[in-house]
Parts: structure tokens; sequence; C-alpha cells
């Protein structure tokens, strides 16, 4: 299945990719945070990377980012088109920086502090034909912190 934005039907009979993730209704990627410093991070995990603390619970991420650095892919592999645009995603309200594809303006337009916003799609199909669900950043209007 091509990846394009996720109808009502496809989350209806999805799953993540990939437990523990995303989830799908709302639409949120899943990190933890760090009750002993509050650290956030994605995606989750058991022990704190900044303060070593086991005090870790799972966090619902944000919505809204900023571009911080990109790159355009223009070789892959048999079957994905390029090019595309792989970039770090800031999203400033969780102080997480995240890899992700960006869509929605041409390569070529796409520049640092540029606002996005979280989309789900699906790329893929379980044995039982349920989408699979990932997650990939779309250019936005504005973001808020």
């Amino acid at each position: 299945m091509s990846p394009t934005a996720a109808t009502e039907a496809d989350r209806a009979a999805a799953r993540p990719f990939r437990e523990g993730l995303l989830s799908l209704d709302p639409p949120r990627l899943l990190g933890s945070r760090c009750g002993a410093c509050g650290t956030a991070t994605f995606p989750a995990r058991d022990v704190c990377p900044a303060c070593r603390a086991e005090e870790v619970a799972g966090h619902e991420l944000s919505t809204r980012g900023r571009i911080h650095s990109f790159t355009v892919v223009r070789q892959a592999p048999a079957g994905v088109e390029v090019p595309y645009v792989l970039a770090w995603i800031d999203l400033p309200a969780d102080d997480v920086r995240l890899m992700a594809q960006v869509v929605g303006v041409a390569p070529e337009e796409v520049s640092h502090g540029l606002p996005v916003s979280l989309e789900l799609v699906p790329f893929e199909h379980d044995e039982s034909g349920a989408p699979l669900m990932g997650h990939r950043f779309r250019v936005s209007e504005e973001v808020s912190a």
C-alpha cells in the first residue's frame, strides 16, 4: 500500500506497525517521561537516558513540531519513490527530537524551522489484511510550543 493519509476506515481496522510506538485514536506518538528529571524520549525507554532513573512512565507526545535539519534522499531501493525528505523534527512542547519523513512540500522548498504536524499513514498490511500504520510529518501552517 502506498503511504497516503489514513482514512477513518483505515484507522478502524488498523494497528500500529510496532506496539507501543504510536496511538491511533487519538493519533499520537508514544514516548516516555522521567519522573525524576522530566526528560522526555521517543521511542519510550525503561531507563532515563539523562539521569539513569528507572522512574519512567508512558507519555503521549505533541503532534506539532519544527524541522531542525533535513536531507533530500534521491537514491533508494526499488519500490521507494524518490526524492523524499528525511528530517530531524523538534517537538518543542516535549523537548524531543526525532527522525521522520516530511511531506506536503517540494523537497527544494524545505527549510530549517518549517512547522510540521504528525500524520499517520498506512504503509503495509498484516497477514489478516489490516493496515499497519506508521507515522510521518506534514508541513503545516503554524506550530504551537
